[in-house]
């Protein structure tokens, strides 16, 4: 019999839910924010953009299909965003106890409590995300017994705790990627190395200019773009060189910056995998996944870089490109995993990129 504990989630507001855990019994504080995917936990639970971050699933069960075994594969995991979990907690509705899928080798709660992240079930997340919707994301902790403080992770460079500490190259492919990990999920260097490319992936703060490289790439990652100076400065340096460059959510915030571009922080941000985005200049229209908090400023762009995409049901930009030069990101994920792999056609606009300026 599974043994269940009382713990509770507390907003900054005051608002208490109370709920059941399901695992590590641990008290942690973060900022509560509301995804909307209905498959993709293992996906989402090691994606680093979810650092310092309690995570709301609006889907009613969860737990269902376990946790994939972590095989490797060109030395990454094969079945997971990174090596960890990087959520801080999880909030459920109801947790599935029993858990079948082939590929399955530990229940979600066992998973949890292995990287002691406590998760709790038994909550309304209906009126916990209507409260979110309206409000914003918000701070919030997860208690037992002991009381804490609540935490705020966006006064944190949580790049620099998201980030790969030293050099590493994937893959011996024909065209050089520097990628730039500011929090990279897994599968942006699989889509990466199934297009002939050798990927050098780097630091955030790591300075390349010694590296031989085709085309740069500006991974996704967490916090608030702002932090990231120090890689807004090495990107400036490509852009002069004028080498193909691609990036990816918060690479797309960070070539904005160095564009000369402005970011800020959205009400609620877009956590989801059913993102329509629009691309600019057409009637085509992309369903995309997301997980970001932060967006560009369209109308800061400088003149010489226009948006590419923008989102169908707010107006945030979801891409930029450069009018005349090799540079373009999106606020989206290309790479999906989970979610859909409408727009991976993108990495290969990068390589046809990098192809075109070796000529």
């Amino acid at each position: 019999m599974f043994k269940v504990k009382q713990a509770k989630l507390t907003l900054e507001d005051g608002t208490v839910f109370i709920g059941k855990s399901f695992g590590s019994e641990k008290a942690v504080a973060g900022e509560v924010v509301f995804y909307t995917a209905m498959t993709g936990y293992p996906e989402s639970l090691t994606d680093p953009s979810y650092t310092g971050q309690i995570l709301v699933s609006t889907y009613p069960m969860i737990g269902n299909y376990g946790v994939p075994v972590g095989n490797k594969e060109n030395g990454i995991h094969k079945h997971y965003e990174s090596h960890k979990l990087h959520i801080t907690g999880l909030i459920i509705s109801d947790y599935s106890f029993e858990f079948s899928h082939w590929n399955a080798e530990k229940s979600l709660s066992d998973w949890l409590k292995e990287y002691e992240v406590p998760g709790l079930f038994d909550i309304d997340t209906r009126a916990l995300t209507k409260i979110l919707r309206e409000k914003g994301s918000m701070l919030g902790k997860i208690e037992f017994e002991e009381e804490i403080d609540f935490y705020d992770p966006n006064k944190e460079n949580l790049v620099a705790i998201a980030s790969c500490t030293e050099r590493e190259v994937y893959g011996d492919g024909e065209h050089k990627v520097v990628l730039i990990d500011c929090g990279v999920k897994n599968n942006i260097i699989r889509c990466l190395l199934n297009r002939n490319t050798t990927v050098i992936r780097v630091p955030w703060d790591y300075d390349f200019r010694s590296e031989e490289f085709d085309g740069l790439f500006i991974s996704n990652g967490p916090g608030d773009p702002a932090m990231c100076d120090a890689t807004v400065e090495h990107i400036k340096t490509v852009i002069g060189d004028e080498k193909p460059i691609m990036g990816i959510c918060l690479g797309n915030q960070l070539l904005a910056r160095a564009a000369g571009a402005d970011t800020y922080k959205l009400k609620y941000g877009h956590r989801s995998h059913n993102q329509p985005v629009l691309l600019e200049g057409t009637n085509k229209c992309y369903i995309t996944s997301q997980n970001h908090g932060f967006a560009v400023q369209t109308e800061s762009l400088p003149s010489d870089w226009e948006p590419l995409f923008t989102n169908v049901n707010d107006n945030t930009n979801e891409g930029i490109r450069h009018k005349t030069k090799p540079f373009f990101s999106t606020q989206f994920h290309p790479e999906a995993s989970s979610g859909p792999t409408d727009t991976e056609f993108l990495f290969d606009e990068f390589i046809k990129n990098i192809v075109e300026s070796k000529k």
